[in-house]
């Protein structure tokens, strides 16, 4: 079963990633980091992206360096624990969420980046 987000495009849903970041106290700086650090990308490519509109489904597909440390991001979103998603793409979108929640919640960077 294909899933709706999967063809929306990734640059539609960033400003909600920014928008519940900033509600927080936290920064755009920070959500593309946290962005960066999953996916690999450099800014100018990840910028590309968003200018390119480029769907979820691409976004994550030609994510040059997926970083190996996203496995340790357990956890719950909308009501489901990330690591039990069998999808693989649906799991890479809730590593994310995952992720923005974390920061939105005053997590230390470090401790988001898992490091």
């Amino acid at each position: 079963m294909t899933h709706r987000i999967y063809a929306t495009s990734f640059a539609s849903v960033y400003p909600l990633y920014v928008a519940k970041a900033e509600r927080k106290g936290r920064t755009r700086a920070e959500v593309d980091q946290i962005i960066l650090w999953l996916t690999g990308f450099t800014p100018e490519a990840f910028q590309a992206h968003l200018a390119d509109q480029t769907d979820f489904q691409t976004f994550f597909a030609r994510a040059p360096a997926l970083n190996p440390a996203r496995a340790l991001i357990t956890g719950v979103v909308c009501g489901v624990r990330v690591e039990d998603v069998a999808d693989p793409l649906m799991r890479e979108i809730r590593y994310l969420d995952k992720l923005i929640d974390e920061l939105a919640k005053g997590k230390a960077m470090a401790k988001i980046l898992r490091g």
